[in-house]
This record gives C-alpha cells, structure tokens and sequence, in this order.
C-alpha cells in the first residue's frame, strides 16, 4: 500500500479515487502514512469514544460532548471531551513506563515505574471535575482564536491514583519550592522532538493538597488513550490544561513554571475589564487558576416538546473551580423570574454537583430554560457572555435550552 519513503502507492490513490467517483485532488500532498478521511473508520479516528462527540480538530484531537450527552452522574470515558496540544505517544509499554521527579527545589531526583507507584504509596480515588479554560470560547465577539468550544469540554471522571504530595515528599520538596510543571510523551504536532507541545503546571499549594492525583485509572479501568494513557495529572477545579496526560516528567520549580503554554497570553486573562476587540498588552495578564462557577442542562436535550399541562423534569450538573456550588436557579421567562432547584452535595470536594427540578409552563409556545448557579461566595454565573478577553476564556455564562410546549 505504501512506497519506501511512506507515501500512497499510485495505483492505491487511482483505486480510492474510482471509488469515491472523483479525483483526489492534491493527493500527492498526503503526509506520509495518511489516508484520506473518506477511507478513515470512525473507529480508527476516535478509538474508545462515543459516535456523537463533535469534533473540532483531528490534528491536534479537539473534541467535545453535546450537553445531553454529559447526563451521567460520573462522565464515562467515552463520552469525556479530548483537548490535546500534540499527538499522544503509540505503543505504550507499561513496563517501561516511568515517572521522574527533579528539579532546582527538589532534595532528589528519583524515577518510579508504574509498578512501584502503585505498590510504594496509598491508592485514593476522587470524582474531579475538569473544563478546558477555553470551554464557551465560541460564544465571545469579536471571536477569539482557537478551537470553538460550545459547552462540552467539560467532565467529571472517578480517577484513582496516588496523591501527588506522597511522590514529591518521597523525592524531597525544598524549602524554595514555588511552582511544579510537568512533561508528557506527546510530541508536537510539527514533528520535531525538541519541541514540547504543552508543559503546564500549579503552583506548589496546588499540588500538595490531598485531592490533586498521578492517576492511571477513570472509573475503574485504565485511561482512554485519547485522555492521557497511562499516566496523567489530576487537578479538579482549575483548567484542564494543568492536569497534563502520557505523564513523565514533574519538575519542582523555585519560579513558577515557565514551560510551553505557560508564558505569553496562553491561559491567562487580562487583570482589568477590557473593551471587546482591545489589544491587551502581554505583561497586563495573569494566569488563570480557580474557573469560575458554571452551570450544564443536561436533560432535556434541547428542542424537547412536552404537551401543555405536563411538568417537565430538568436536570444537569454545576461546578465552582475550589468552592462549592450553594445554589442552582432555573428561569423559563429569561431571568424574569428564578425557581430554585434541589441541588446535591459534592461527593467529594472538587467533584461537579448534580441538581434537578419540575417545571411547568403556562401556555402553549416557544420557551427557554436558563440555568444559573451561585457559589459558596455568594458569585452567580452571569445571564450573558462575561467580560470579553483575548483568547476567549472562561465563558461562564448561564446555558440554556429550548423547549416547545404544545397542545395537550
């Protein structure tokens, strides 16, 4: 099928071509071992994953869940988002998979293979929301660059591992110790190997607190591939970017961190309210840490009809970054008025909380659901787009869906 240096054999592009019924335009500038997406199985595109996932990049993997799809009380794998910066490693070998903790504030440098993290320290398992920083990108205008994230990107897996302080304790944190980064096997997607795709990190409060993971399981069973295979960061709460997947490397800074995406306007917001379209100079950033609280509709899907004089059960999910959601609000009249709904504890701090209710409509017609959640400080998601910023981050504004009541 392929020639010597890699390329489609021309016999096998004219024999795709008569099959599709049409030339393959520019086949020859085909990357080596590429086929065309028409002769891709979905399979192969999305190993392990649900067929009705959007896809928004295949180069690097973007991919989010439709709202309805994010039902589950804990999201399973193949319905978790995928925001990757470069291509995840092929071939894993467990066996030979290692993790190395160094670093100018680390007392040691040690390596731990897989078998000896899971027999040297505890096992501890968390439900942990994660949502990438640019979830509800595609709602800000002027646009802002990148992918263009409705409300899907977000998640909320049972992960286990070990706490990431008993590895850094065992290597040794010094007294310096300001920031940690991480390295994955991922390669850029440019090919060279000097290159890191991304290498994110927390500061140093961050890591040590119990519920921050090197995990190897979601749900009971290993990773997704897609989703860091085998070995990844967990930090519930604050952008999904930190939590850095095919893990290898952690590093105990005396700075914060200054890896791929950690410098420039990467994951970071202006300090101050600008107006939309402004250019921000670089040095007024600052990086992006808690998310803010956020709210998802999870059922009905949106469009659902229901005849009138019939209630209609609404439920979903609300997360507020380190605080807790205290109240979940729901308004059929665009703010108009507010009806509370039964909003659950966490299962565990930084877990997502899951809330539902009845409502019930006056008339026939077209309505909207609006979904509004207040945090354990007293902030509320706003009812539209949040302030404007350059990169599009941390949309948090309420979701909504439509619904049609009509004759009973």
């Amino acid at each position: 099928m392929w020639n010597r240096r890699g390329f489609l054999k021309k016999s096998v592009l004219s024999s795709m071509a008569t099959l599709l019924g049409a030339e393959i335009v520019f086949a020859k500038n085909l990357p080596p071992k590429t086929l065309p997406l028409a002769f891709q199985p979905a399979e192969d595109i999305l190993p392990g994953k649900h067929p009705d996932l959007i896809i928004l990049n295949n180069r690097p993997w973007n991919v989010e869940a439709p709202p309805h799809l994010l039902n589950d009380a804990v999201t399973p794998g193949d319905k978790m988002f995928i925001r990757n910066n470069g291509i995840p490693p092929e071939g894993v070998d467990i066996n030979q998979w290692t993790l190395t903790i160094e670093g100018e504030a680390a007392l040691s440098s040690k390596s731990y293979t897989l078998k000896e993290l899971k027999e040297k320290f505890e096992h501890h398992t968390y439900q942990l929301s994660l949502e990438c920083g640019g979830n509800g990108r595609a709602g800000f205008y002027p646009p802002a660059s990148g992918n263009q994230w409705t409300e899907g990107a977000v998640s909320c897996g049972e992960w286990t591992g070990v706490r990431l302080k008993d590895v850094l304790m065992d290597a040794g944190i010094g007294e310096n110790a300001v920031y940690i980064g991480y390295y994955g096997k991922d390669t850029h997607i440019s090919g060279d190997a000097s290159k890191n795709p991304i290498s994110r990190g927390v500061p140093i409060e961050k890591a040590l607190e119990d519920e921050s993971l090197i995990a190897w399981s979601l749900n009971g069973e290993d990773i997704p591939i897609m989703n860091g295979y085998p070995l990844r960061l967990v930090f519930g709460g604050w952008p999904a970017s930190c939590s850095g997947k095919w893990l290898e490397k952690i590093v105990i800074r005396d700075k914060v961190h200054d890896g791929e995406k950690m410098t420039g306007t990467s994951y970071r917001v202006p300090k101050y309210p600008v107006q939309p379209g402004t250019k921000v100079p670089e040095e007024d950033f600052e990086i992006i840490e808690s998310m803010p609280v956020k709210s998802l509709i999870t059922s009905p899907k949106s469009g659902a009809m229901l005849a009138l004089g019939k209630n209609l059960e609404v439920k979903g999910h609300a997360w507020a970054g380190d605080l807790e959601v205290s109240k979940l609000q729901l308004s059929i009249d665009f703010g108009a008025t507010w009806h509370e709904a039964n909003l659950e504890s966490p299962v565990n701090r930084l877990a997502w909380q899951h809330w539902n209710a009845e409502l019930s409509f006056p008339k026939e017609g077209y309505y909207e659901i609006w979904a509004k959640a207040t945090d354990s400080k007293g902030v509320s998601q706003p009812m539209v787009i949040p302030g404007w910023n350059p990169k599009g981050y941390l949309n948090n504004a309420c979701h909504r869906i439509a619904v049609k009541i009509t004759a009973s």
